[in-house]
């Protein structure tokens, strides 16, 4: 006989249920990009306060397979993308309470770093962007590697600086949902 161990809790920060609305209503750490393994617990933890999660929608740059349904909680949660979408974001959708907007903290990230991004994405009235907050994190945490970095550059191929990264960009379509309403 197999036993199959339970899924681990998700690791969420939300804003507390008072606080004025801002841009993100907190912040998930997944374990992995599987968002067919990963959503049924970020589902049963978010149903107590948002009521029936029905609707998901990521960006598909930050997952490698995007389910068109995932089961979840005794219900299906049906699953769509936008590349338009921020990728940093996940937005759920629910019958009680409308929407959920969420930073998604790369699964490996130092736990440190997704400490600090999960408090400032539930920070209460936030103005920051998923992405923005993605952003401030990794200048934060690469500045001094980065200017240790240049200094290297300069002195081994002549003073040029390092090419600057390329964001990732998906050559996907758009699916509309039915019924997303947009902040």
């Amino acid at each position: 006989m197999t036993t199959v161990a339970p899924p681990l809790p998700a690791r969420l920060t939300l804003t507390p249920g008072t606080t004025p609305i801002g841009l993100l209503d907190g912040a998930w750490w997944p374990r992995s990009r599987d968002l067919a393994a990963e959503l049924p617990s970020l589902v049963g933890a978010l149903e107590s306060r948002f009521g029936r999660i029905t609707r998901v929608t990521v960006n598909p740059t930050r997952w490698p397979v995007v389910p068109h349904k995932v089961p979840a909680t005794g219900h299906t949660v049906h699953v769509g993308w936008f590349t338009e979408q921020d990728p940093d974001k996940m937005i759920l959708l629910s019958y009680a309470v409308g929407r959920c907007d969420l930073l998604v903290v790369p699964p490996g990230t130092e736990p440190d770093a997704a400490a600090r991004l999960m408090d400032a994405a539930a920070a209460p009235g936030g103005a920051l962007t998923a992405g923005a907050l993605m952003s401030g994190e990794v200048t934060a945490g690469r500045g001094a590697r980065d200017a240790r970095g240049r200094e290297d550059s300069w002195e081994t191929d002549g003073g040029a600086a390092s090419p600057p990264l390329r964001h990732p960009a998906a050559g996907a379509r758009m699916i509309s949902l039915p019924g997303t309403v947009r902040r």
